[in-house]
């Protein structure tokens, strides 16, 4: 058998509209379990419920005209206090300058006297040691002993040694061209003798301004410690007198430069003043103490 179609359910009937609403009111839609419930929103309770809306406190109002910028009296404050300091200024400059000024304290130093007598006489150009370095170098060298021959390769001109010429006669001009502009070197006079058949005699004076360092004794230094360096086996070396550090150094083995013979050497290394000395000898047969030692220190007595 066929089923038969569920019937509609019968409208509600109209409410009079005179009647009192005394029905009662409709069954809410059942709830789904499954479904989840809406929890009420909370309630923030610092938030204002249905009252008017705040008035803008910053608005102008029209009544009064509106309101006072807080800029303006700070601005009247500062003003104030920069008014204060230059009014505090000026008063004291003005009470300042009404004052009678401070007496200073007297110098603690006693009346100087003054001299009598004649002054003292310069120095005479031969105890003047001054003069005579300042004077002609080549005078101060010395003189080439009797029966001695000059030797016509000697480097300079006229007895005097440019810087070109000096630096010339190291191993590395280039390097020591610059230490010695750095080293304000002045002049550099030369004498060269030779006696005998083979021994040669170079005596050099060089001159420094001197006005930063002490550039002699730094020569004479540097001189001392290239005659011993490497030959400290077979040199000897003594102390020349009155000089301090002056020394004279004999090599007890011969050399050979540039393919030469082989021939024995003495230098010395000594310095005065502003003035550098150095001394070399060379010969065939080997050199004694003595006879470098009496040029070092005849030739020191002239400085």
């Amino acid at each position: 058998m066929e089923e038969e179609p569920a019937r509609p359910a019968a409208p509600a009937a109209p409410t009079p509209p005179d009647a009192p609403q005394t029905a009662a009111a409709p069954e809410p839609p059942p709830v789904d379990e499954a479904a989840p419930v809406d929890e009420a929103a909370p309630v923030d309770e610092a938030a204002p419920v249905d009252e008017a809306a705040p008035v803008d406190e910053a608005a102008p109002d029209a009544a009064a005209g509106g309101s006072r910028r807080r800029g303006r009296t700070t601005l009247l404050i500062a003003a104030a206090a920069v008014l204060g300091l230059v009014a505090g200024t000026c008063t004291g400059v003005l009470v300042q300058a009404g004052r009678e000024p401070t007496k200073l304290p007297p110098l603690s130093q006693a009346a100087l006297t003054r001299g009598e007598g004649a002054a003292p006489k310069p120095l005479a150009a031969d105890q003047d040691r001054r003069v005579r370095t300042d004077g002609d170098l080549r005078e101060l060298l010395l003189k080439k002993p009797r029966g001695a021959r000059e030797i016509e390769w000697l480097d300079g001109v006229d007895g005097w040694m440019d810087l070109a010429t000096y630096v010339g006669t190291f191993g590395s001009p280039s390097e020591q061209f610059s230490e010695y502009v750095h080293d304000d070197f002045r002049r550099a006079a030369v004498t060269r003798w030779k006696t005998g058949a083979t021994r040669t005699v170079e005596i050099r004076l060089i001159q420094f301004h001197q006005e930063e360092v002490l550039s002699a004794l730094e020569g004479s230094d540097t001189g001392r410690h290239w005659a011993g360096w490497g030959r400290e086996d077979d040199t000897d070396r003594w102390p020349i007198p009155g000089t301090g550090d002056g020394e004279v150094f004999v090599h007890n083995r011969p050399e050979s430069v540039d393919g030469s013979p082989p021939l024995y050497s003495a230098e010395a290394h000594a310095w005065r003043g502003d003035i550098e000395m150095e001394i070399w000898m060379a010969d065939t047969e080997r050199i004694g103490k003595d006879q470098i030692m009496d040029l070092a220190r005849r030739q020191m007595e002239r400085l």
